[in-house]
């Protein structure tokens, strides 16, 4: 039987490479789109350095209807993973159109070249933002959606079209995944989380201070009812996301209709603590600074991970520690390559 041919939409990002590597790792085929936006082609040659395995790459971007109806024109596709949108939560309020732009009117283009071409599988990146302010931890699959900023709207408003797509039509088969804070990096330390200029997640932020590129960490609010006062969060190795996205893959192609699922540790850890643990598992300090609360942020917030582990037969499977020894490496080795 010929191997499963996969799109990976966004797959020369953070989450989408490590999910390669998986995908290839299972023996899936796989297309890779990306418009290099805020990646780097370097990662996929990269992954095809870990798997030994090469895959096609499209230089294409969502948007583009034409782009993405010849891809499924020339290929024969038979799920989709769609990792592919923006995702600064503050850039998203600076620039609202262009986040409804590219992430919702870019799943509708991919949803509507899928039709075309009778490829009705896919696994959408969701995210634990679409919970918003007012659900209690750990957050369940059920509760009420309230984003509260636009990046969390184009989830919401995405999910909402998969599942109205679904409802729709039987044939389809879609999972949406919501994940928690992804931090970590491929144990090769090849591949890894490499934003541009500040970063606007904690984890490269911290390795950025460890290695000397920034002075300090900032750590907004101090002042939280938690037990050192920071911010508490649900950090999850990206490697455990990445196999995330393998299980709901699997699931897609035993099951129609449309589930979601959180994606994390079930554990919540405050900033502090994870400052610790990377000091820890690095050896070096971390000078840090308390500064005022960022408006929108919750005290503590994590999942409920049981319907994950009982319908995907997934679980996350790394310590706060693998966590930290697997970014640091990555700081050393794959950020200067």
């Amino acid at each position: 039987m010929m191997p499963k041919t996969v799109l990976v939409t966004g797959g020369a990002g953070y989450i989408g490479s490590h999910a390669c590597v998986e995908l290839l790792n299972a023996g899936y085929e796989l297309s890779v789109l990306d418009n290099f936006s805020n990646s780097e082609p370097e990662m996929l040659t990269r992954v095809k350095q870990i798997t030994n395995r090469s895959f096609k790459t499209f230089n294409a971007d969502l948007r583009d209807e034409k782009a993405l109806n010849d891809l499924f024109a020339a290929s024969r596709i038979d799920a989709v993973i769609h990792f592919a949108a923006l995702k600064a939560v503050g850039e998203s309020v600076l620039h609202p159109l262009k986040y409804y732009e590219t992430n919702v009117t870019g799943t509708i283009n991919l949803l509507k070249a899928m039709q075309k071409a009778d490829c009705c599988k896919i696994v959408f990146s969701s995210s634990a933002t679409v919970y918003g302010l007012n659900n209690p931890s750990p957050y369940l699959e059920d509760y009420p959606l309230n984003a509260v900023n636009p990046y969390g709207s184009t989830k919401v408003m995405a999910e909402r079209i998969l599942l109205d797509l679904a409802a729709s039509d039987p044939m389809w088969s879609i999972v949406l995944l919501r994940y928690f804070n992804p931090i970590g990096a491929h144990p090769s330390g090849l591949i890894g989380e490499k934003p541009s200029g500040i970063p606007n997640n904690i984890m490269p932020y911290i390795t950025a201070v460890a290695s000397g590129r920034l002075p300090e960490l900032k750590i907004f609010g101090g002042d939280y009812q938690t037990a050192d006062g920071t911010g508490v969060r649900d950090y999850i190795h990206v490697v455990d996301i990445a196999k995330g996205h393998l299980a709901a893959l699997e699931y897609a192609f035993l099951h129609t209709g449309a589930e979601a699922f959180n994606l994390g540790t079930g554990k919540g850890t405050s900033v502090l603590e994870l400052v610790h643990a990377f000091e820890k598992a690095s050896g070096r300090s971390i000078p840090y600074k308390i500064t005022s609360r960022r408006q929108g942020d919750l005290a503590a917030y994590y999942a409920d991970t049981n319907k994950a582990n009982l319908h995907l037969g997934w679980q996350a499977q790394h310590s706060l520690i693998n966590m930290c020894k697997d970014a640091w490496r990555f700081e050393q080795l794959g950020h200067w390559l």
